[in-house]
């Protein structure tokens, strides 16, 4: 299996930017799309950026910018304009998730004050 570990959430001002990684334990093949995912309090998790195997890339938020780098196996998230609404968990994954026997990790929590 294949653990992954997201990094880099903290506090920070509406307005501001914080940039997300996502680091995996093994190998991902880089045939796979990969995601940020997120969940705010008392609310299912969602989709919010997408990149493909050849780095095309789909977005729920303009804001978002996805990258990755498949030979450190890592996912990156840039996110800039943040609001108070973008307050949440943020996790990667496979997309769908789960393939290749990938597992979440703990994600990485976002606060964006007002």
């Amino acid at each position: 299996q294949v653990q992954l570990v997201e990094s880099g959430g903290g506090l920070a001002q509406a307005g501001g930017s914080l940039r997300l990684s996502c680091a995996a334990s093994g190998s991902i093949s880089s045939t796979y799309p990969m995601g940020w995912y997120r969940q705010a309090p008392g609310k299912l998790r969602e989709l919010v950026a997408v990149i493909g195997s050849t780095g095309t890339t789909n977005y729920a938020q303009g804001r978002f910018t996805i990258s990755r780098d498949n030979a450190k196996n890592t996912v990156y998230l840039q996110m800039n304009s943040l609001k108070p609404e973008d307050t949440a968990a943020y996790y990667c994954n496979t997309v769908p998730a789960g393939l290749g026997n990938v597992h979440w990790g703990k994600g990485t929590l976002v606060t964006v004050s007002s």
